[in-house]
C-alpha cells in the first residue's frame, strides 16, 4: 500500500512505504542539483587525496577546483596506471593513488595483457555501492506493486579469489559484496527476500550452489514473484541446469532428502530445515519438465512471476528472444548500471522495453566526465588536451565515452563504455548503454577484442603449417542460441595440397589452440563457470569472403575502403556464411585456466 499524505510524495510516484519515501527524496535531491553535487564530490576526492603520490606527481598543490584539475591531470587508461597498481599489489602501502588504505582489488571483466584488470578499492566504497542498491527497490515498487508479498528467485554466485604478492584480496566486485556484512547480515526487508539461502550463494562450488538455489526456488515456487540473475546469460544457464537436473530435483522434493552430490555441510544443515517430502510438487515438476516443449516454462513452474530482473543491454541483448521464449514474454527489468571501477546509476523506468533502457547517473557516486565519441576521428594522443564535458553539460542525442574520478583514487580514468544521452531526470542526464569500446565478442562476462581474436587465429593457424595450409580470411560471431553460448569462427583456408588437407582432428585442435590464446576471463568462463561452450570453427568454401565483399559493395560499401568485418551479426551475411560451410569443428577439451594471476 502506498504511503499516505503524511509523507512527502515523490515526483516519480507515490512511495510504497516510509523507507521508500526517504530513498526517493534522496534520489530527487541528488538529481535536482547534479552539477553542485559533482563540484562537491570532486572537491572531496581531491581534498582527501591531496597528499597522494599521484596528485603530487601532477603538481595539483592541494587545489580542489575543476579548472586546476582539468588543466593538470591527464586522461588515462588502465595501462597508464598499471605500474602504480602493480606497486600496490606487490605490497607498497604508501598513499600512491588513495589516502585511504586500499582494502582489496576488484577484478574487472576487462583484461590487460590477457589478465583481468585489478581495480583498487577502499572500504567505504561498499557503503557507496550499498547506497545505490538501496534505491533500486523503491523505484521498482513504483512500477510493480505487491513485491513485499513474496520472494525473489535470484541465481547469485561467488567466484574464485586470489591474493596479490602483497597479500591483498583480488576478486570480482559481486563476490566482494556477497561476502561482505552489507549482504550477509543485511536487515530484513519484506521487499528484498530471496529464496536462495546465504549458504548456497556463498558456496564456491558452482554445481552445489546452483543445485541448491534451484531446489529452494522450486520448493517455494508459489511465493516467487520475480526471477533474476546478474546477466541474461546467467538466467538462461539456470534454465539449462533445470533441463539437465529436473529429475533429481523432483526426486529430492518427493522424498524430502537432499542429493548426496551436494556435500557442503553448511548447505546440508540449512536445507535440512527447508526441505520436506512433497510428492504433489514433485509430480508437477515432472509433468512440466518432461515435455520436449519448454516454451513458457518459467511461468508454468513459477506462475506468479511478474518480471525477470536481468541485464539485457549491450552484448546481453542477444539473449532477449530466448528469454522471451522461456518466460512467455515476461517484462525484462534492467535496474542498474555498474562496473568494477564504480557504480554509476539506475534505471528510473525499469519496466520499459529493453531497447529503451536508460540509466540515470547518480552524481554522488564519483566525478563524471564525458569524452565526445566520434568514431571517425583519430584516437586522442597522450599529448593532446582532452576536451571532456561535465555531467550536467552533455547533449541529448550525442554519444560519449565515460571518464571517471573516484574516491578510491582513479583520476580521469577511461572506463571504455560508449553511452548515448537520451534525456534528463531533473538536471542529471540519462544514458543508453551503446557498447563497450573495442569489444568484438562477448557471451557472458568475457570481452574479446579484435587484437585478441587475431592473435588466437594466428596461434591456431600454426597447427596447419604441417598440412601446407593457411587461413586466408576469417570472421566471427557470438552464438547465443546455444546454452551456454559459444564463439563461432568462420575460416576460409588455402590448402596447397588437397591430398594432404588438414584432418578433422587437426581442426578440432585448432579450436582448442584458439581457446588457449584467449584472455583469462574467457578461460574462466569456459573452465570454472561453465558459462561459455566449446569454441567452434566453421570452414567455408573458397571464394566465400569474395562473395561477402560483393554483397557489401552491392549495398553501397566502397571497394577501396572495404575491410572484412571481424565480427558479424547481420542476418543476410550470417545466412550467406552458413550456406557455404563445408565442415564444423569444436574444441575437444577445455583450455587451461588457473585462478592464480601470472606474477
Amino acid at each position: 500500500m502506498a504511503v499516505g499524505d503524511t509523507v512527502l510524495s515523490s515526483p516519480l510516484g507515490p512511495p510504497a512505504c516510509e523507507k521508500d519515501a526517504k530513498a526517493l527524496r534522496f534520489l530527487e535531491e541528488m538529481t535536482r542539483n547534479a552539477d553542485a553535487v559533482q563540484e562537491r564530490v570532486l572537491a572531496e576526492i581531491l581534498g582527501r587525496n591531496a597528499e597522494t603520490e599521484y596528485l603530487r606527481r601532477y603538481e595539483l598543490d592541494g587545489a580542489t577546483d575543476r579548472e586546476t584539475f582539468k588543466s593538470k591531470l591527464p586522461m588515462v587508461t588502465y595501462e597508464d596506471l598499471q605500474p602504480d597498481i602493480q606497486r600496490i599489489a606487490n605490497g607498497d602501502r604508501s598513499p600512491i593513488l588513495s589516502a585511504h588504505p586500499i582494502s582489496e582489488f576488484l577484478t574487472s571483466s576487462g583484461t590487460s595483457a590477457g589478465e583481468r584488470k585489478l581495480m583498487p578499492t577502499i572500504q567505504e566504497e561498499l557503503d557507496r555501492r550499498q547506497l545505490l542498491y538501496s534505491l533500486l527497490m523503491p523505484v521498482m515498487n513504483l512500477c510493480v506493486p505487491g513485491l513485499d508479498k513474496g520472494k525473489g528467485l535470484y541465481f547469485l554466485f561467488i567466484k574464485s579469489e586470489t591474493r596479490t604478492p602483497g597479500g591483498l584480496l583480488a576478486r570480482p566486485v559481486l563476490t566482494s559484496y556477497y561476502k561482505s556484512d552489507h549482504f550477509k547480515t543485511r536487515p530484513y526487508d519484506p521487499y528484498m527476500v530471496y529464496t536462495s539461502p546465504n549458504e548456497a550463494i556463498l558456496c564456491a562450488d558452482s554445481y552445489q550452489s546452483m543445485y541448491t538455489q534451484m531446489l529452494c526456488g522450486l520448493v517455494e515456487r508459489a511465493q516467487v514473484l520475480r526471477l533474476g540473475a546478474v546477466f541474461a546469460s546467467g538466467l538462461l544457464r539456470a534454465i539449462r541446469f533445470l533441463q539437465l537436473n529436473w529429475q533429481q530435483l523432483a526426486e529430492d522434493i518427493r522424498t524430502g532428502s537432499l542429493n548426496p552430490k551436494v556435500a557442503d555441510t553448511e548447505i546440508r544443515a540449512c536445507i535440512g530445515q527447508i526441505l520436506k517430502p512433497d510428492p504433489a510438487l514433485a509430480e508437477l515438476i515432472v509433468k512440466e519438465c518432461s515435455h520436449d516443449n519448454w516454451e513458457g516454462i518459467i511461468t508454468r513452474i513459477w506462475p506468479n512471476t511478474k518480471y525477470l530482473d536481468v541485464i539485457v543491454t549491450g552484448a546481453m541483448a542477444q539473449y532477449i528472444p530466448t528469454l522471451d521464449y522461456y518466460s512467455g514474454g515476461l517484462p525484462l527489468a534492467c535496474t542498474m548500471y555498474a562496473s568494477s571501477e564504480c557504480y554509476f546509476g539506475l534505471n528510473l523506468n525499469p519496466m520499459c522495453k529493453p531497447s529503451e533502457v536508460s540509466y540515470t547517473i547518480m552524481p554522488n557516486m564519483a566525478y563524471f566526465e564525458f569524452l565526445p565519441h566520434e568514431p571517425s576521428s583519430l584516437e586522442l594522443t597522450r599529448g593532446s588536451p582532452p576536451k571532456l564535458v561535465d555531467l550536467a553539460d552533455v547533449e541529448v542525442g550525442k554519444e560519449y565515452e565515460l571518464v571517471i574520478t573516484t574516491y578510491a583514487g582513479l583520476c580521469r580514468y577511461r572506463v571504455g563504455d560508449i553511452l548515448r544521452v537520451t534525456g534528463f531526470h531533473n538536471s542529471a542526464p540519462q544514458f543508453h548503454f551503446v557498447r563497450r569500446k573495442n569489444v568484438l565478442l562477448s557471451i557472458d562476462s568475457d570481452k574479446t577484442d579484435e587484437a585478441e581474436l587475431q592473435k588466437a587465429v594466428e596461434n591456431a593457424s600454426e597447427l596447419l603449417r604441417e598440412f601446407n595450409t593457411s587461413v586466408v580470411e576469417y570472421t566471427s560471431y557470438a552464438d547465443a542460441k546455444t546454452i551456454p553460448g559459444h564463439y563461432v569462427i568462420y575460416w576460409e583456408l588455402l590448402i596447397k595440397d588437397p591430398a594432404d588437407s588438414p584432418s578433422s582432428d587437426a581442426l578440432n585442435k585448432c579450436c582448442l589452440a584458439m581457446e588457449e590464446s584467449m584472455n583469462s576471463v574467457y578461460r574462466q568462463c569456459r573452465v570454472a563457470d561453465n558459462s561459455i561452450g566449446p569454441l567452434e570453427i566453421r570452414v567455408v568454401k573458397n571464394g566465400t569472403f569474395e562473395e561477402l565483399m560483393d554483397y557489401a559493395i552491392s549495398r553501397g560499401a566502397s571497394i577501396n575502403q572495404y575491410k572484412v568485418p571481424r565480427c558479424v551479426s547481420y542476418k543476410p551475411i550470417m545466412e550467406l556464411l552458413d550456406s557455404r560451410v563445408v565442415s564444423s569443428h569444436f574444441s575437444p577439451a577445455r583450455p587451461h585456466w588457473n585462478p592464480e594471476r601470472r606474477r
